[in-house]
């Protein structure tokens, strides 16, 4: 077993105007800004998965234009979170995982179902949800990540929960949302979304470094000291576990700069 599991760095998604000439060169075509894009990052959070569906020529495309250790996350359709009771997202699950992505091949990475702000924790309902997402699809393992934007997820209950079915939480760096810092699955998933335009490398130097050092912790089989848990007193297992991390909404601008800032600092 390897020492320290395999640390991601990205973006969201790789089409932006402002980021062509700046991170882009300049006369780069749009149809080549993926190629460029996966030689630059390690991973990259896709959204409009979250708004409409994809068909599975358009998967195979993706997977055909990165290099061979480069991972697509994928956030979940909106029509599987998005709703009062989870329990009956059932079929919208089965049309998002069946449009094609099994078609990304060994560049499928983590599968983000976000919720929305206003959903409350709702334990019975919140579970059954989890037993609606499958381990694998075609014979493929699948990891799971949630995203509760809404304070009353942070209870220890719903960290026993996630462990039980082997899902973790966004570890958010929001002004806002909750942060979910526990580990409750063989990875972890943060979203630093604390950056801005006018800071070159999207975060400053100091908490770049804060970050960059509880990755390695994490990719180590450790738990940070610096972030606040919910469920402290829970014992979790020390292996190297798989850690992705992505630039997202703050600093949106200069978010690439920032995913290779912090990849250069992860060594």
């Amino acid at each position: 077993m390897s020492k320290s599991g395999i640390i991601r760095t990205g973006i969201g998604g790789w089409t932006f105007d402002p980021w062509e000439g700046t991170f882009y060169p300049e006369k780069l075509t749009k149809k080549r800004q993926l190629e460029y894009a996966s030689r630059q990052l390690t991973a990259i959070e896709v959204n409009g998965t979250y708004y409409s569906s994809q068909k599975p020529e358009t998967f195979a495309k993706w997977a055909a234009e990165v290099p061979e250790d480069f991972v697509f996350s994928l956030k979940a359709s909106r029509f599987c979170t998005n709703r009062k009771v989870l329990a009956e997202a059932g079929p919208s699950i089965e049309r998002f995982l069946g449009q094609g992505i099994v078609e990304l091949g060994d560049h499928l990475g983590p599968i983000l179902w976000q919720f929305m702000a206003t959903k409350k924790f709702e334990p019975e309902d919140f579970e059954a949800f989890l037993a609606l997402l499958p381990k694998e699809l075609n014979g493929r393992p699948l990891r799971h990540v949630v995203e509760p934007r809404h304070a009353s997820f942070q209870v220890p209950e719903f960290i026993d929960m996630l462990a039980k079915h082997g899902v973790a939480a966004v570890c958010a760096d929001h002004d806002d949302y909750p942060m979910f810092a526990d580990v409750t699955a063989d990875f972890v998933y943060a979203r630093l979304q604390k950056g801005t335009d006018e800071e070159q490398a999207c975060y400053p130097v100091k908490p770049m470094e804060e970050w960059a050092v509880r990755l390695k912790t994490y990719a180590a089989g450790g738990v940070p000291e610096d972030l606040p848990l919910i469920a402290p007193a829970r014992k979790v297992e020390n292996a190297p576990r798989d850690v992705f991390a992505f630039f997202i909404t703050g600093g949106k601008v200069n978010a690439p700069t920032g995913a290779r800032e912090l990849k250069n600092r992860l060594g």
